[in-house]
């Protein structure tokens, strides 16, 4: 059964999935497409057309933008901010002219792949990717990619070890040379206390 609080605002042509549980003061704008067994967060807002897949926790004050796109079983934290222009203006050079807030060509996507979490007063730059199941601290501020099952942290974001789908930090890189993406490791197999196992070659990092 969808649960959809009275104070919430939902706007035209949004699709709602079944069990979704949806806040007070929460706005999703119109055409937004919301999976099943969701939870969205008290004054949450959702902008034009974003999409998001089947059991995704949203929490409270989480602002998602226009051209998000979160996959299943995604966690964002209270208070995360999602950005999708690099160079946003309020006017035209005229300042006569007011930019619209539809989507337009500076407009730049953003995905969050499967399992991710997103830790609280986050700040999701534009033009990129959350790999599956990786994870980003709490504070972080994301200006590029993050691979799979990578945990970073940090302003700007620096990955700093693996993490197991259950969530358990199983190892961490070396940063001696330079720190995180830029060190390559040796392959390796690791295996987490869950007893779920990876390799990681390279800094890219398989589940086994």
């Amino acid at each position: 059964m969808t649960k959809i609080h009275p104070t919430a605002i939902i706007e035209e042509n949004v699709r709602i999935g079944e069990g979704t549980s949806v806040w007070d003061n929460v706005h999703i704008r119109h055409g937004a497409q919301i999976g099943e067994e969701c939870i969205i967060g008290e004054k949450t807002y959702i902008a034009y057309d974003v999409k998001i897949g089947n059991r995704v926790k949203i929490n409270a004050m989480v602002y998602i933008c226009a051209e998000v796109t979160i996959e299943d079983g995604v966690m964002i934290s209270a208070s995360t901010t999602f950005t999708n222009d690099r160079f946003p203006r309020a006017t035209f050079p005229d300042l006569k002219t007011l930019r619209p807030s539809e989507p337009d060509e500076h407009t730049l996507k953003t995905l969050v792949r499967e399992g991710a979490t997103i830790g609280a007063g986050c700040i999701i730059g534009n033009d990129l990717t959350i790999g599956r199941w990786a994870m980003v601290g709490m504070g972080s501020v994301v200006t590029r990619s993050v691979p799979d099952f990578h945990l970073v942290l940090g302003s700007p974001a620096r990955s700093i070890g693996a993490v197991c789908k259950c969530g358990q930090l199983f190892h961490k890189f070396d940063n001696s040379r330079g720190g995180g993406l830029s060190s390559p490791v040796e392959q390796s197999e690791k295996q987490c206390v869950c007893g779920l196992k990876y390799e990681i070659e390279n800094l890219n990092v398989k589940e086994l």
